[in-house]
């Protein structure tokens, strides 16, 4: 999905605020928080790489498909072991963009705290991925793990969602029939033929994702 460009995030932050995010209420009731967490080390998988930044990338993730199989995973149990809550949609990361690739795992000693962590969980519902979100993307566009959550939320809560529990009951379900029922809740101007679904192998561990990308 296409959408969200620099100019995007200076507008949204300022916006946003005045209206109460339906789909952060939708996955809030349902999600409780552990009374403590631990954050995970992060190790870099690739070669620090820094590029001009041209744009963003909200990336989502459809959960029930990334928890396939992975319901007695320690790492997922959060997220897909049902106690915690049952979620949907849930942010994958906010990734910056350059023109050919993209900027990743810029050095830094900061690291998110356990409370930041808990702040994040009904969004990004792994500690293991609010870490290396920011490990891997986040320290390419700020000095502070609490700036970039704090962006990613305000993008979070700005999206509005349909109604999938009804959408879930059609017959022949499929990405098109999602992306129609998604993309005009956003920007009434915004056509369902300018948002993309899509899996990225490459860049997402497992499940499918809704890019909102420059």
């Amino acid at each position: 999905m296409k959408m969200f460009s620099n100019r995007g995030l200076a507008l949204a932050s300022g916006a946003v605020l005045a209206a109460l995010p339906a789909m952060a209420q939708a996955q809030a009731y349902q999600c409780r928080v552990p009374a403590s967490v631990s954050i995970p080390d992060i190790r870099a998988d690739e070669k620090p790489r820094r590029v001009p930044t041209t744009g963003y990338t909200l990336a989502l993730s459809w959960s029930p498909e990334f928890c396939k199989g992975r319901e007695t995973s320690q790492r997922d149990g959060m997220q897909c072991s049902g106690r915690n809550g049952r979620f949907g949609l849930v942010v994958h990361g906010l990734w910056p963009e350059g023109r050919s690739t993209w900027p990743q795992w810029c050095p830094t000693a900061r690291r998110p705290s356990p409370a930041e962590a808990r702040k994040n969980l009904c969004m990004m519902p792994s500690t293991y991925l609010v870490a290396h979100e920011w490990a891997k993307h986040g320290a390419c566009m700020t000095r502070r793990p609490e700036t970039y959550y704090k962006v990613t939320r305000i993008l979070w809560d700005s999206l509005t969602f349909p109604d999938f529990d009804r959408l879930s009951r059609e017959e022949g379900l499929d990405a098109g029939t999602l992306r129609s029922a998604f993309a005009p809740r956003q920007w009434p101007s915004v056509e369902a033929g300018a948002c993309r679904t899509e899996a990225q192998p490459a860049r997402l561990a497992a499940g499918s994702a809704a890019l909102l990308r420059a």
